[in-house]
């Protein structure tokens, strides 16, 4: 699909004004915009240190006497880096540059510092599933009169300086933007989904592959591992970078000496530093090469970062590829395919639905699942294509408060039928149909899956568990494929009440009498106060389980549970009732206490409450987790009762409510 217009884009100034207004009512004060969400201000420089050197941030009007938003076309030869570790950005903006829609998508053209500049200029990026209009002022951080970070070689061209400072607001300072994946900013730029090859095991047509995908404009970035830290940033004898960030801006096939050999044209963002071997810019290889070949390659010997070198000098020397495709197409093979998006958004939180990975199968279980229905074959084959990708949210932006990339991937399973959150037996006894190529802490997992026509459950996962994070799960498929959320349903199951033997009463019922006309007196009624006191003198002493004390509100929740005359008090037949409850709710908790510690692990409450009759979904099970468990995820009798106490008197109103409603229906149909 094309990419949406900018009009699409959802506005994020705090003002709730889009970049127009604020641009007019600037026009209008005779003020330059100064953007209160992102300050001229060490906050929006570092959160973790001060500034090196005192920074001074300027207006391009300040920095030069004639600034220009855009020199000549945006292109690659724009982006050189400052003093701040985002190369993998800038790889980016300089695959961006070759494709002019793409570009004009992230980079809306009509800005200017012309008669109706007013200091403020936008950006767009993709975040989640949605398009975001990022409003900034043009006061750019600067250390003796020249920017300190991103710039063009044209030292009076401001558009990219402009949107390293948009991207660095969307990610709160330009701190966060140190350490990246390329294809991290790929995907921001296009809403596109990402591709990662390992060059040495990459597939026989990788050349092809490449080739294929410039010619769609997807954005292709490289780079070379490193084995230690001390590696980054080093230079090899070839004049290569180890752990830096390149990008692909062109391949082709050149004669030579009659024979046709394969180039490929990589672009430091540094703008400087080459590679220094065969085919490099000033190579006796070039002098074989006829005038015209080279005008059409656009081959020039200038120090710019940019520079050929054989395709397969390529493949020794540089370990990753990645590669973001504009729209989801195969690459593998010559025919385009016409892919079906499906998107969910969820949340890992401790203590209930942060499972960590197949390693951890205690609580695996408890991860979220979504279930995959395959239904229709590819064209001419008997599988189904799909891709997965899953993408941990705003990790960037946590930067600050201490959040890391987490190591994330995804399992894949035959689905056994049924639509129940599948529990830890299944998962013991039934191997993994695909899985994730490997866990790893990018913000986004993807790979591509051929599978038979089927249902499938897809299992999200940090590979540790209890690691919070919100996600973002996109599938895509090349034929029409549905997608659900297993635990997507709400269910109350309750057994009906039994109804009480006054004339065949226990040991146990004559001595609860006993003690209840004790206290109650000759009405044979208690108040909350009463039932607080015989509770807790009963529960304190029943074994194996952890007791603290029931208090005042729930035993007056229980009284609103249980009184079926309204008096605020219980009678010994509606205390007998909820004995026997309440005999079942302890059976529960000690069914799911599996190690026997007198408490229950939060990632059991969903099989005990389903026990007792509650069937919850995600939100609503991590909502419960965080209000009743404890800081090592365990819940203790007392709070278990609370829990089901407060959710039988919700579903108490609920049906009420849902009985009045069908009689109003009803009313209305019949008049």
């Amino acid at each position: 699909r094309p990419p949406p217009l900018p009009r699409d884009a959802r506005v994020t100034h705090s003002s709730g004004q889009d970049y127009e207004a604020l641009r007019q009512e600037c026009r209008r004060r005779g003020l330059l915009f100064e953007d209160p969400d992102f300050p001229a201000a060490d906050s929006s420089l570092f959160f973790s240190q001060k500034p090196p050197v005192p920074f001074v941030w300027k207006r391009p009007g300040d920095i030069v006497k004639d600034p220009k938003f855009i020199l000549g076309g945006a292109t690659r030869t724009d982006i050189c880096q400052g003093d701040l570790g985002d190369c993998w950005l800038l790889a980016a903006i300089a695959s961006l540059t070759l494709n002019e829609k793409t570009l004009a998508r992230v980079v809306p053209p009509d800005q200017n510092f012309g008669p109706d500049y007013a200091g403020i200029f936008h950006f767009q990026f993709w975040q989640h599933n949605e398009w975001l209009d990022v409003v900034i002022d043009d006061r750019l951080p600067t250390f003796k009169g020249r920017l300190v970070f991103l710039h063009s070689a044209e030292h009076n061209e401001f558009w990219s300086a402009l949107l390293e400072k948009a991207y660095a607001k969307l990610n709160g300072s330009y701190e966060a933007l140190k350490g990246g994946s390329t294809i991290e900013a790929m995907e921001d730029f296009t809403g596109g989904v990402g591709e990662m090859y390992e060059v040495k095991r990459a597939p026989d047509n990788f050349y092809e592959i490449l080739e294929k995908a410039l010619k769609r404009s997807s954005m292709v970035g490289c780079s070379i591992d490193t084995s230690s830290a001390a590696e980054s940033e080093a230079k090899t004898p070839f004049g290569l970078i180890k752990g830096h960030a390149y990008s692909v801006t062109g391949i082709d096939e050149v004669s030579y000496r009659g024979r046709r050999v394969q180039l490929i044209r990589i672009r430091n963002p540094w703008g400087q530093v080459e590679w220094n071997g065969p085919w490099s810019d000033s190579s006796p290889e070039w002098r074989a090469v006829s005038p015209s070949e080279q005008k059409r390659l656009s081959q020039t010997a200038l120090d710019d970062g940019e520079f050929w070198m054989k395709f397969e000098d390529f493949k020794v020397h540089f370990d990753k590829v990645e590669i973001c495709n504009l729209t989801p197409d195969a690459l593998e093979d010559s025919t385009p395919h016409k892919w079906e998006v499906t998107i969910h958004q969820g949340s890992w939180v401790r203590g209930s639905t942060a499972g960590g990975c197949r390693n951890f199968l205690e609580t695996f279980w408890t991860n979220p699942q979504i279930k995959l229905h395959l239904t229709e074959k590819d064209d001419g084959q008997d599988d189904c294509t799909f891709i997965a990708a899953l993408m941990q949210k705003d990790r960037r932006k946590l930067k600050k408060l201490g959040a890391e990339m987490l190591t994330i991937g995804y399992s894949i399973y035959e689905s056994p039928g049924g639509d129940g959150h599948l529990n830890k037996d299944f998962f013991r006894y039934h191997p993994s149909k695909a899985r994730s190529k490997t866990y790893i802490n990018l913000r986004e997992v993807s790979d591509r899956f051929k599978l038979p026509p089927g249902d499938y459950v897809l299992i999200p996962t940090t590979f540790e568990p209890h690691q919070e994070a919100d996600f973002c799960l996109r599938i895509f498929s090349e034929k029409a494929a549905i997608t659900e959320d297993l635990d997507e349903n709400v269910a109350i199951d309750l057994p009906e009440p039994p109804n009480p033997t006054p004339n065949q009463e226990t040991e146990e019922e004559k001595q609860f009498r006993a003690l209840f006309e004790q206290i109650s007196g000759k009405d044979m009624e208690i108040t909350a106060e009463e039932l607080e006191y015989i509770l807790n003198a009963i529960l304190k002493k029943t074994k194996n389980i952890k007791f603290k004390n029931l208090s005042l509100i729930s035993c007056r929740n229980i009284i609103s549970l249980m009184d079926s005359n309204g008096n605020g008090k219980l009678e010994f037949n509606e205390f007998k009732v909820f004995w026997e409850k309440m005999k079942k709710w302890i059976n529960i908790f000690l069914q799911f206490d599996f190690d026997k510690s007198g408490s229950m692990s939060s990632y059991e409450l969903r099989s005990a409450l389903k026990a007792a009759g509650y069937q919850l979904n995600n939100y609503l099970l991590q909502l419960i987790v965080l209000r009743y468990s404890d800081e090592q995820f365990q819940i203790e009798f007392d709070d278990f009762l609370n829990c089901l106490i407060r959710l039988e008197n919700a579903s108490r109103v609920f049906q009420a409510l849902s009985v009045k409603n069908k009689e109003f229906i009803n009313l209305n149909i019949s008049e």
